[in-house]
């Protein structure tokens, strides 16, 4: 039987690292329904000594090491430790809002037919306040196809996103988990996602997204536009290609 434990996953580095306290706080906040939990799997992009002091002392907390990869890498080598039926991201210096992991599992467990859950995002400014995006999707299912289509469409922006995904365990682990990508990996997941099955989007907000100087998003190499077409080239492949090869995800249930 599968494991009633919703596996959050959050890849850290030295720089991110005092955001653990905030996104720890968010998380506890979160209610679950009778006979489910979350254990949270935090993967150190790297082997210093500069993050487990920051990593909270509670049982359902698993924290782990490796040699540098990138964001992509460490998600991905925190599945070795994703013993529950669905994985939910939380960036390091991002905060899960009340009430998200509840409603990603209310859909998931809800409809077999759906294989991940995205919902609507707020940016966090450094004086606290929020920014939101005008064109979010319709509160419901996505269809299979609809994400790369729109990201194809308007300059590499995805309707949705990624940093919001729940996803089933075993959809993912068959993907082979994130882009070996040094940025991006997230996007490239969620468009092979959205080629083999049928996703959801939540209008209730369900992250803030922290915008500050350190994030790895607004750093100059993630901005070289050279870098950055070919990441969009890779990413463009991998979803077509899955289209082409015809592959669905079952339904499960």
């Amino acid at each position: 039987m599968r494991r009633r434990v919703i596996i959050v996953v959050t890849a850290v580095h030295t720089p991110s690292a005092p955001f653990l306290e905030e996104a720890y706080t968010s998380l506890r906040a979160q209610e679950l329904p009778d006979g489910w939990a979350w254990h949270w799997v935090i993967q150190e992009d790297g082997e210093t000594d500069d993050v487990r002091p920051y990593v909270p002392d509670d049982a359902r907390v698993t924290f782990r090491q490796g040699r540098p990869g990138g964001p992509g890498v460490a998600r991905t080598m925190a599945l070795a430790h994703a013993d529950g039926a669905y994985v939910k991201v939380l960036d390091a210096d991002d905060r899960l809002t009340p009430g998200v992991l509840a409603r990603d599992l209310a859909v998931l467990e809800g409809d077999p037919g759906i294989g991940w859950v995205t919902s609507r995002v707020l940016d966090l400014m450094p004086d606290g306040s929020t920014v939101g995006f005008p064109g979010d999707p319709d509160d419901g299912p996505i269809e299979r196809g609809v994400v790369t289509e729109y990201w194809e469409r308007n300059g590499f922006r995805a309707p949705v996103h990624p940093a919001t995904l729940c996803v089933r365990q075993d959809l993912l682990v068959a993907l082979g988990g994130w882009m070996a990508l040094p940025a991006s990996e997230d996007t490239g997941l969620l468009l092979a996602l959205n080629s083999v099955s049928r996703g959801w989007f939540s209008r209730e907000v369900g992250l803030l997204y922290r915008k500050w100087e350190g994030q790895v998003t607004g750093q100059a190499p993630h901005l070289d536009p050279a870098e950055r077409d070919a990441r969009m080239a890779v990413v463009a492949a991998r979803a077509r290609a899955l289209e082409r090869f015809g592959w669905h995800a079952p339904v499960t249930g």
